[in-house]
């Protein structure tokens, strides 16, 4: 908004008056207390260094999967609408701040000082993630709602995710109005290939063919918005696995397995963009529980060498005993302590 016009001689007294001291009133009458003086600014708290919050930025990440929400589950890969909203509830008490896979990969992690990164991804583009109502709301107990509504309550909790969609995603909503919803909400689209076939079974050409279209059905639906990430159907990389990197029409900063652990900092000389590791969402007495988000945030929260964040993306902060795991092409960026 343009400011509106201020003489010069105002101005110029603003300026002496910061110099100076000087008044633009007339003195106060003889024996008349002189006005009081503003009030002292408060004091701006230095930002914290890296050694107080304990900053290690190249820690594990939890790169958490999730598939679909409903109160019955029937597999392994089902949690209920409570399962979900439990499970960023103890997110957001862990001080987890949410970020995209699209600026986890490429290491554009904005979060504050001490806060550890977690990645939401969800795969298959069922209407329990994404259905929105007729006033354009999402529905309740949809994946974007207890999202909505758990970063209400916990203001740090950023409500942001990837969804890796195959064709004809949100088929209740519409694919289209879906997309953009998400994409206009902060949310990250991205593929899942247009008929989630097992990559690994077909030749080459064949898995190009399906990364391909799925990777033209999001630009369909959302033209000019760049997709840099890849989730594999059923975690199968294709032969050779180069082809899940870079196609035609198609090249991604991430791919990413159906995984059983943490992933390792992007900014670590380990950090494998091409198979990036995701914890399926499980409780602490699900099938195969052991590989679970559950048991794997206990392991990070007792001391499992977790990111933590020194609240500065322009810098990689670690203990110096981690200098080793930096990857050469963040040098520049280091802030060993």
């Amino acid at each position: 908004m343009r400011h509106p016009l201020v003489p010069l001689g105002a101005l110029a007294c603003a300026a002496a008056l910061l110099a100076t001291g000087c008044s633009t009133g007339s003195a106060p009458a003889a024996g008349q207390p002189p006005a009081a003086s503003p009030a002292a600014a408060a004091p701006v708290a230095a930002p914290k260094s890296p050694a107080e919050v304990g900053a290690n930025e190249l820690g594990q990440v939890p790169v958490l999967m999730y598939h679909q929400l409903t109160d019955k589950p029937a597999s392994v890969y089902d949690r209920t609408p409570a399962d979900f909203r439990a499970e960023l509830e103890r997110l957001a008490r862990e001080d987890y701040v949410p970020v995209t896979a699209r600026d986890f990969q490429t290491g554009r992690i904005d979060i504050p000082a001490g806060a550890h990164p977690v990645v939401l991804t969800f795969d298959d583009s069922t209407n329990s993630q994404v259905r929105l109502g007729a006033d354009g709301a999402p529905a309740p107990d949809t994946a974007v709602a207890i999202l909505a509504e758990t970063a209400r309550k916990h203001p740090a909790f950023k409500p942001v995710a990837t969804f890796f969609v195959n064709a004809d995603a949100f088929s209740a909503t519409g694919s289209a109005k879906a997309l953009g919803w998400l994409k206009d909400h902060g949310y990250e689209v991205a593929n899942h290939t247009d008929r989630h076939e097992n990559l690994r079974s077909l030749d080459r050409a064949g898995a190009e063919r399906a990364i391909s279209a799925g990777q033209q059905a999001i630009e369909k639906a959302l033209p000019g918005t760049p997709v840099t990430s890849l989730a594999l159907p059923f975690g199968a990389m294709p032969e050779p696995a180069g082809t899940a990197v870079r196609g035609t029409g198609y090249r991604y900063d991430g791919v990413y397995l159906v995984g059983a652990n943490p992933s390792v900092s992007p900014f670590a000389k380990s950090f494998t963009p091409g198979a990036i590791p995701r914890i399926r969402s499980a409780g602490p007495k699900d099938e195969d529980a052991e590989f679970g988000s559950s048991r794997w945030l206990d392991k990070l929260a007792a001391g499992g060498g977790r990111y933590v964040s020194d609240g500065d993306p322009a810098t990689v902060s670690f203990p110096r005993a981690a200098g080793n795991e930096l990857a050469p092409a963040f040098a520049q960026r280091a802030r060993p302590y």
